[in-house]
């Protein structure tokens, strides 16, 4: 009996090992939709971590980064982007265990990412001898070219390929600007992505998940919006710095607003019982349309006013 339940854990912690780095390898062979697997890099190792405990489960991630590392030949940006992702993964499932708010779940996770994402920053740049701007820089101006090249191999015309390019200097300097608001915005959603992607997964295997209550009813805090209004005054200044420092606001900002949004939009699909094959549907409509994304996110912004919901009002005869 001891040997069978020896060998379930060692199936289990291969099974991680395996799926997380078939994840890593679609995320870094594959253009546009690689982009999207690494979202799901922290999955297995919450579900594994949640399943085997502490000491087993920290196994996987051990593995997997020197795997990462067997891979890309070196130790990279990309590289410790994606170690991050798996730390993401083992401190979601620390905080699920601690039974805490989901307010408190996502910013602590994100808080825990962004600060070793920091500290890897800093040794990566102290062994390379580059400086972190530099080294941001350069980053952002690698990636745009290898877009343009993606660009070109799927037949976009010369013409936009040529203002593209003369624009790449100005978009480059733009991204390296907002980096701190794009990082801090990605790391909120993929903790908020993973953190309901899991709920099926571990309530199926009978593993704890927290009760965080109905999330389709769940706003932003009003005090929010004050941080959106200083943002966008500081647009208004002629100081450019003070203007980066608002557009930095305002994405962080929209993406709190957007998680207003979509649970507005799911609470209305479960008002209306909207079947699941129209419900996928408009869900991919939403990630994948700019439009619909902002019109998703200005719900999430005026239920501060207009309470689409009627959240706290009591119907009367």
């Amino acid at each position: 009996m001891a040997q069978t339940y020896s060998g379930d854990i060692a199936k289990d912690i291969l099974s991680g090992i395996a799926i997380t780095i078939f994840i890593f390898t679609v995320s870094i062979y594959l253009p546009i939709l690689g982009f999207f697997c690494a979202f799901f890099i922290p999955l297995p190792i919450l579900f594994y971590r949640s399943k085997l405990g502490r000491n087993r489960g920290g196994i996987i991630p051990v593995v997997v980064v020197i795997a990462m590392l067997a891979i890309s030949g070196r130790l990279s940006v990309d590289v410790v982007f994606f170690i991050e992702l798996l730390i993401l993964g083992f401190v979601l499932s620390e905080l699920i265990e601690l039974n805490l708010t989901i307010e408190k779940t996502i910013l602590l996770a994100s808080g825990t990412v962004l600060g070793t994402g920091v500290a890897g920053l800093v040794i990566y740049s102290g062994i390379s001898n580059t400086g972190i701007h530099n080294l941001v820089s350069d980053y952002v101006a690698k990636n745009l070219e290898l877009t343009m090249a993606l660009y070109e191999s799927m037949g976009m015309s010369p013409e936009n390929i040529h203002m593209l390019s003369v624009s790449l200097k100005k978009i480059q300097y733009a991204l390296v600007r907002i980096i701190p608001a794009l990082v801090i915005a990605t790391t909120l959603f993929i903790s908020w992505a993973n953190l309901l992607m899991a709920r099926p997964i571990l309530i199926g295997k009978k593993l704890f998940y927290p009760d965080f209550g109905f999330l389709n009813l769940w706003r932003p805090p009003e005090q929010l919006v004050w941080g959106v209004i200083a943002s966008g005054g500081m647009l208004l200044l002629p100081s450019a710095a003070v203007k980066m420092l608002g557009l930095n606001g305002l994405i962080v900002s929209m993406t709190i607003y957007f998680f207003g949004g979509i649970a507005i939009v799911a609470y209305f699909f479960d008002k209306k019982k909207f079947p699941r094959i129209l419900r996928t549907f408009l869900y991919t409509l939403i990630a994948l349309q700019q439009f619909v994304l902002l019109f998703v996110i200005g719900i999430g912004f005026f239920d501060t006013w207009l309470n689409f919901r009627k959240i706290g009002i009591k119907k009367t005869e």
